[in-house]
């Protein structure tokens, strides 16, 4: 539907073309049950003259028999079009509406605010570019607010507006306004909304929809229509990888040779040399063409058939890209599944996936776990049932190429599909190991990170272990930047231990990561994580009886104190290897640090990440003014002077 216009009766072919080169904005309409998300919508449309007459008579008729306000004009009639919806006064199924105005085109989704109708939010926010969150001012921020805004920081919808609604029930007191507002951001620190906003509104009245109210004069801020209308969403999308899959070989004659399909991602202009997946046989663009003739650039998400300088081979599944920067190519992924289908998730069990423009079989080989999406809290489940979220690793059949779905939301997303049915049972968005993935270290799910659940269960206890080996057992931290020598100082020590008789172990942050913890990356949660793993592991060993020597970068104060906590106080000891910086530089023989400086390295503690100095640490040693043997000699002083061997 479109909007009201001059150019309608004075120049209809320059109004089409305006028309035409509308930016267009997609978003979704969420919150709890009975927030008002429907009437908002419905308000849009009226305050802003995108409602036929005939259909404008229809609600108004429908208000009568059937509306939630008194008989009085409803606009949630507008979206609520199914009997159920009506009878009941919410909504059950995701509603489109289209709508234009001077600056943009709109597609709107109205998405259910029942729990059981979770699926149906997440299929509603997979395309869209912006999230309105409806609060009711009487109740505040609810159970089902949250759910709805973790699942749109899951789907990586960058612009929320949290619509403050049914303000005029409250008399528009600013002092609730506020209290939401801060209720609201104290829960929406733990999620990736990255541009957030509040508007007070009343969606029944208008207040603050189209029309600023003057019941509100201390807001003064934007109305709910000015801000979808100029909210920058230009940079939201990925125009820097380019990246093709090929939906359909077109070989109309002899002549002619073209490979059409979506623009996933980038840019593309003839002449630019490009590879094909999987087989990274190379050429050149000859010819973008479309129906309107040839063009010569092309970018996300238009359609388009490419025309090849050179004669390749490719087919239907495999994806154009740039020789310089290609996707990862893997049979094995990790990804945050949203189940949709009433039948549980069976790990093991061989679904399809669907992923861009090809259908490969795979199976789920594990759930890491189950998120419960009210309090954000991890924890370990069999399964996941209908509307559950959660971590899972599956291995495919052959690989994909994909992108992390926090880069590129067109090649980190997939479906599975039961094979039987031929059911969508799952979406699924594709986790980056290596950067910034929802990968999150577990402290606060298990009681262990106090080290209370650590029982000794072994019929031979600490003490006589300590009197048989004439040593405490105690876990020694070597912490300090890459390249700083502490798994040099590491190795020494456990060899002079040895040598000396004593029940000794090491752990390498590096040998952890190739074995217990190859699954992790190096984003500050992945750290935390695997330091989580290795204190356990130290532990086991202290519980054993063993000295253990840990070197890590472990770059944070906080992780590093509650790996204390879950070792013990008492056999936990600090030790900072405080080589300078420059030195580390020198000794790096992998390029770490070029790569880091160069900007190809994330999160590089000292470079592109914080390292944590220690606040108190039991040592400082620095292997750049002692030798490695001077520095271990420092650490087995340190032990004997605390008892720890005689």
């Amino acid at each position: 539907m479109s909007h009201q216009s001059d150019l309608i009766a004075t120049d209809i072919d320059a109004y089409l073309k305006q028309h035409e080169n509308k930016q267009l904005l997609r978003f979704i309409t969420c919150g709890s049950v009975d927030d008002g998300k429907s009437t908002l919508i419905g308000r849009l449309l009226y305050d802003s003259k995108m409602i036929y007459e005939d259909q404008l008579a229809q609600i108004e008729a429908d208000s009568k028999l059937v509306g939630t306000t008194g008989g009085n004009f409803d606009p949630a009639l507008l979206t609520d079009g199914l009997k159920a919806e009506r009878e009941q006064g919410i909504t059950i199924d995701v509603a489109y509406r289209y709508f234009s105005t001077a600056k943009r085109k709109f597609i709107i989704a109205d998405t259910p605010g029942h729990e059981q109708y979770t699926r149906n939010m997440a299929t509603g926010g997979s395309s869209a570019d912006l999230a309105v969150i409806l609060i009711d001012a009487r109740h505040g921020v609810m159970t089902q607010t949250k759910r709805h805004s973790f699942i749109v920081s899951l789907l990586g919808i960058r612009h929320v507006v949290v619509a403050v609604n049914k303000m005029d029930l409250i008399d528009f007191d600013e002092d609730k306004f506020n209290q939401i507002c801060d209720d609201y951001r104290s829960f929406a620190a733990r999620l990736d909304l990255p541009d957030l906003h509040f508007i007070p509104i009343s969606a029944l009245n208008g207040d603050n929809v189209v029309d600023r109210s003057e019941a509100s004069p201390w807001y003064t801020g934007s109305t709910l229509m000015n801000f979808l209308e100029s909210v920058y969403i230009g940079s939201d999308r990925n125009l820097q990888d380019f990246r093709f899959p090929v939906q359909y070989v077109n070989r109309p004659n002899l002549d002619f040779r073209g490979f059409c399909g979506t623009i996933a991602s980038g840019i593309v202009r003839p002449g630019e040399e490009i590879m094909v997946l999987p087989s990274k046989q190379k050429s050149k663009i000859k010819s973008i063409v479309t129906y309107d003739g040839d063009m010569d650039e092309a970018f996300a998400p238009l359609s388009v058939t490419l025309t090849l300088e050179d004669e390749i081979d490719a087919s239907r599944g495999d994806m154009f890209v740039r020789p310089g920067n290609v996707p990862k190519s893997r049979d094995h992924v990790d990804a945050m599944l949203v189940w949709m289908d009433g039948e549980a998730m069976v790990p093991g069990k061989t679904y399809l996936v669907k992923h861009t423009s090809q259908t490969i079989p795979g199976t789920i080989d594990t759930l890491a776990y189950r998120v419960d999406v009210n309090t954000l809290h991890r924890s370990p489940a069999p399964a996941l049932e209908l509307n559950e979220i959660g971590r899972v690793s599956m291995s495919l059949s052959s690989p994909i190429h994909f992108d992390a779905y926090r880069r590129n939301r067109s090649t980190g997303a997939f479906i599975i599909v039961d094979r039987i049915s031929n059911a969508t049972v799952a979406a699924g968005m594709i986790l980056d190991k290596s950067g910034d993935s929802a990968v999150k270290s577990v402290w606060d799910d298990e009681a262990s990170a106090s080290g209370e659940d650590s029982a000794d269960v072994s019929a031979v206890s600490i003490e006589e272990r300590s009197a048989r080996f004439g040593q405490t057992p105690v876990t020694v931290l070597l912490t300090g930047l890459t390249g700083s020598g502490k798994t040099a100082i590491g190795n020494a020590v456990e060899r002079k231990l040895f040598d000396a008789g004593r029940a000794v172990a090491m752990i390498d942050g590096e040998a952890v990561r190739r074995g217990l913890s190859r699954d992790l990356g190096f984003t500050a949660d992945d750290r935390s994580e695997n330091l989580r793993r290795s204190g356990h592991l130290a532990h086991t060993l202290n519980n054993a009886g063993l000295i253990c020597v840990a070197s890590f970068v472990a770059p944070s104060e906080d992780v590093r104190g509650k790996v204390g906590n879950l070792i013990g106080k008492d056999q936990y000891l600090v030790v900072h290897v405080a080589t300078p910086i420059e030195v580390c530089r020198e000794r790096d023989t992998k390029g770490q640090y070029a790569q880091a400086d160069a900007g190809e390295l994330r999160n590089f503690p000292g470079v592109t990440a914080d390292y944590e100095t220690p606040s108190s640490p039991d040592l400082v040693i620095d292997a750049s003014s002692d030798s490695i043997e001077a520095c271990a000699d420092q650490v087995i002083a340190m032990l004997k002077e605390k008892n720890v061997i005689r």
